[in-house]
């Protein structure tokens, strides 16, 4: 069987709330660190989601 393509990251919130969203990102295609300007329901704003790795 072949190797997936995708890998699963975790986008934590910087508002320091420890909400936290799962994605999948290609690392192939998209070298660069995903960042999404997200809903978080803890503070109830849009702010900035980071990427960090899914332990």
């Amino acid at each position: 069987m072949a190797k997936k393509n995708t890998i699963l990251v975790k986008l934590v919130s910087t508002a320091d709330t420890g909400y936290f969203v799962v994605r999948k990102r290609n690392p192939k295609k998209q070298t660069e660190k995903l960042s999404f300007r997200k809903f978080d329901p803890v503070v109830r704003k849009h702010v900035p989601f980071k990427e960090e790795k899914l332990k």
